[in-house]
């Protein structure tokens, strides 16, 4: 899709589309059912407000997860978390295409089994198939979500977007929330923050990341990089090199995208001492699922002895070194029947 229109968006066949998406394992809920009751009156209801511009996000309820790191998670109404599903799916593919290859995070034919096996291949290529020391630049954002700039983002979005009108309706969504909802005592955080929870935020995070993406490809002439959300990493066989390119880096997120690197989440390592990215404790020959997964893992299976859950890690176990764990799972399998 070449060009986007904001009709396209708010269509009533594109939010009975996105309906039918939205829905999917949540029909129990007692609000989806509400809205389903007088679905029609409602998506005319959303179709009319948006057309007329006269429509108003609503506010979030708060609470928290701890999967697999404590998280705070904001959710809207259903009418709202609906529209987010009709934007998504019109804006997705005309964003996704200007995206960098080896950014992985929330998309289509990505994640993060692609992002290690990628890993794998760019150590084996740095390294002349372990001919070589490889050195891996390890980052991470602080405090990702919550620093998101909201004036930046629509900068961003008006460069990539010619329709006025969806840029109305991604203002509307983009500042519904601010991370000052959750600290008001902190006066900067005002007009920042996207929320965990929203479709639309998993895109607005890579089109703003991508400002970044394509400075360290375009700029810095970066071979060997991959991301995924707030994590990346780069590979090299020089150490200096990879020193000079972080204080680029953090130069650049500062400046430009108002976003920190978090002080304690950044090294500089060989691949042979283990490196650790996306779960996996990787090595020059193999990788290793890190403790604190394998722990989240061994005891979420307790709580959830059901096939399809274990067989879902089993799946997951294939993609490293994990013989001893999968045994372990598999005789509990048995030990169960």
């Amino acid at each position: 899709m070449d060009k986007i229109n904001f009709e396209n968006i708010i269509s009533v066949e594109n939010l009975l589309l996105a309906w039918k998406e939205f829905q999917r394992g949540k029909r129990n809920k007692k609000d989806v059912q509400e809205f389903q009751l007088h679905l029609m009156d409602n998506i005319l209801s959303l179709h009319r407000d948006l057309k007329n511009k006269t429509y108003k996000h609503g506010g979030y309820y708060a609470f928290n997860i701890s999967d697999p790191k404590p998280r705070n998670i904001h959710k809207t109404t259903v009418r709202d978390r609906l529209l987010h599903h009709a934007i998504y799916r019109i804006l997705y593919s005309y964003f996704d295409k200007k995206f960098i290859h080896d950014s992985y995070s929330c998309r289509i034919n990505k994640g993060t089994h692609k992002a290690t096996n990628r890993f794998r291949d760019f150590s084996r290529k740095v390294s002349k198939n372990n001919t070589r020391t490889c050195w891996i630049l390890k980052c991470d954002i602080r405090k990702f979500f919550a620093n998101i700039d909201h004036n930046i983002l629509k900068e961003i979005l008006s460069k990539g977007i010619f329709d006025t009108n969806i840029l109305w309706l991604l203002n509307r969504v983009i500042d519904s929330f601010s991370s000052m909802s959750t600290n008001p005592a902190i006066a900067e955080n005002v007009d920042k923050g996207l929320p965990l929870g929203n479709l639309t935020s998993q895109l607005l995070v890579n089109i703003y990341m991508n400002e970044f993406d394509q400075f360290v490809k375009r700029e810095l002439k970066v071979k060997y990089y991959i991301r995924y959300a707030d994590d990346f990493v780069i590979l090299s066989d020089n150490k200096k090199y990879l020193n000079i390119v972080l204080e680029k880096m953090k130069e650049f997120l500062k400046n430009k995208l108002k976003l920190q690197m978090h002080p304690g989440k950044v090294f500089i390592k060989t691949l042979a001492s283990g490196v650790d990215f996306l779960g996996w404790v990787n090595f020059s020959k193999h990788r290793i699922l890190r403790t604190t997964t394998k722990r989240r893992m061994l005891k979420n299976l307790k709580q959830n002895p059901k096939e399809e859950t274990k067989q879902s890690y089993l799946g997951m176990l294939s993609h490293g070194n994990t013989r001893k764990l999968k045994r372990k799972i598999v005789n509990n399998i048995y030990a169960k029947k």
